[in-house]
């Protein structure tokens, strides 16, 4: 199972290299062997949660170590004690269930590409290896790595597959992710020097830096700010949030549900395993401030969406504040909060695909992103015009979506917060953070369904003459739609999944408080 785990990652690399051997022109084959490479992937993670499910691994003796399934250690490079350490838990493995379900759909909405197709699927299956290998590495080294590739071929999907501003978007994109790499090899580097005579026993591996403490308190008060703020950059969260809205913009439909689905939440990833589970003292000493940005960012996109009137730029703007409720989940310290934190990233991420797949879709129709130019397409388009108000209601937080399950989880473990004291009395800045991100509900029905009323509704703006979508397009959307419904009606077996590698994280922030 060790082997097949790490199959995740080598199968969509494996892809990409016998892509190249494909005649460019022949791009029936080239779509074939992407989609199978995906489902092949979905199912090896399917059979993996399947077994994980049924057969958990048992806890150790230390209630504040992750406990791994189908675990892989072997010395990688013994100079600096990094081990390609790779296995699983439940959070791990929701994420990549996530991924590569996304990643199916991204390539079923990509699959009319005609210009440079060939090179369009190699890099896709790169980004999806990347990815794939973030989520299973537990050596903070193959992680950072890992995280690396995923932006080489993300520049190049933008700059050479996107639309409008593309090459400017794609430089500003990759030029903020360096900068919060940057921070992260800061925070990296403050771990290494405070605690050098650690690092011969453990190296950077995540589970013994949490178990052990072994990373000096003052070390921690400020390699924990520069390393959850540099994924913090990543998960777009304020003020540096504005390499997303410009990057969806221009990415292809495909990059942009990834982007949006997936890779912003390599951040919210990251500051919880990396961060807040490894340097729990600084965690409690500096997230006042995140938990402030992170309020900012989900108040401040929503009323930003408002005014947008491209219907790219009103999903980025609304990725940025929902993602936003991740990191402020995180920020409360209530386990209850930190749970619908990660729901709230899986659901997110099914959400905002399906709301970009749609959008290229109805673009690829009409020829316009902007509202003002549409409306009346439920005459002309049913099914799209359909599944685009359901993911509008999605996107508000519907009972029986899986966005309501999520935010509901935060918003009443954001009250239930411990306080700073760690106690009964909770934290009045959390409570008013709260009660700031709880109205914001209002704001995101205001942008949401306005939108959809004006898309929708209403006569025609045009005389179009095109068809509704085919069935590739049909299939992507049910299958992310189905995601979004079956999440919100039986929310019971991912709670669970998150529960069980919730505890050592909450035992190591725990110890972090006293």
């Amino acid at each position: 199972m060790a082997f097949l785990l790490n199959c995740t990652w080598i199968l969509p690399a494996l892809v990409a290299v016998l892509l190249m051997f494909v005649p460019k022109d022949n791009k029936p084959a080239i779509r074939m062997l992407s989609l199978i490479g995906a489902i092949v992937n979905l199912g090896i993670i399917a059979v993996l949660t399947i077994v994980f499910v049924n057969d958990p691994p048992a806890l150790g003796d230390n209630p504040a170590a992750t406990v791994l399934a189908f675990e892989t250690k072997a010395m990688w490079f013994d100079k600096l004690n990094i081990y390609f350490h790779t296995g699983v838990d439940g959070f791990s493995l929701l994420m990549m269930l996530m991924a590569s379900i996304i990643g199916l759909c991204g390539i079923l909405v990509s699959w009319n590409i005609e210009d440079r197709c060939k090179e369009f699927f190699i890099l896709l299956a790169a980004l999806l290896s990347g990815t794939f290998g973030c989520f299973i590495s537990f050596d903070l080294f193959t992680f950072f790595l890992f995280n690396e590739l995923t932006l080489i071929p993300t520049y190049m999907l933008i700059g050479i597959f996107g639309s409008g501003k593309k090459e400017w978007a794609a430089m500003k994109l990759n030029l903020m992710l360096f900068g919060g790499s940057a921070l992260i090899i800061l925070g990296m580097a403050g771990m290494y020097i405070g605690s050098a005579d650690a690092m011969k026993d453990r190296g950077f591996d995540l589970i013994a830096m949490a178990a052990n403490g072994s990373i000096p308190v003052e070390i921690q008060m400020w390699a924990f700010p520069a390393l959850f703020l540099g994924f913090a950059v990543l998960s777009s969260v304020f003020p540096f949030h504005t390499w997303s809205p410009a990057g969806h913009a221009a990415a292809p439909t495909a990059i942009s549900m990834f982007l949006a689905g997936v890779h912003m939440k390599l951040g919210g990833y990251g500051c919880l395993r990396v961060g807040m589970y490894t340097m729990p003292e600084g965690a409690h000493a500096c997230m006042d401030i995140f938990l402030v940005f992170a309020t900012i960012s989900v108040v401040y996109g929503a009323f930003i969406a408002i005014r947008h009137r491209d219907l790219k730029f009103i999903n980025a703007y609304s990725s940025i504040s929902h993602v936003g409720l991740v990191v402020f989940g995180f920020a409360t310290f209530s386990a209850l909060a930190i749970r619908g934190a990660i729901m709230q990233m899986v659901s997110h991420g099914f959400v905002t695909a399906v709301v970009f797949a749609l959008i290229g879709s109805i673009y690829g129709r009409t020829h316009t992103r902007n509202v003002d130019e549409m409306g009346g397409l439920m005459k002309q388009i049913p099914f799209l015009s359909v599944a685009f108000v359901l993911a509008g209601f999605a996107v508000v937080g519907m009972p029986g979506t899986s966005s309501f399950v999520a935010e509901l989880t935060i918003f009443v473990g954001s009250f239930q917060n411990p306080g700073a004291d760690g106690g009964m009395n909770p934290d009045p800045l959390v409570l008013t953070c709260a009660v700031l991100c709880v109205l914001t509900i209002v704001t995101t029905a205001v942008y949401v369904l306005r939108t959809v009323n004006r898309v929708v509704n209403g006569p025609l703006t045009k005389d179009y003459d095109f068809g509704d979508a085919n069935k590739i397009e049909k299939s992507a959307i049910i299958i992310l739609l189905f995601c979004i419904f079956a999440m919100g009606i039986f929310p019971g077996w991912i709670a669970n999944l998150v529960d069980g590698s919730l505890g050592p994280i909450m035992e190591s922030l725990n110890r972090g408080a006293r």
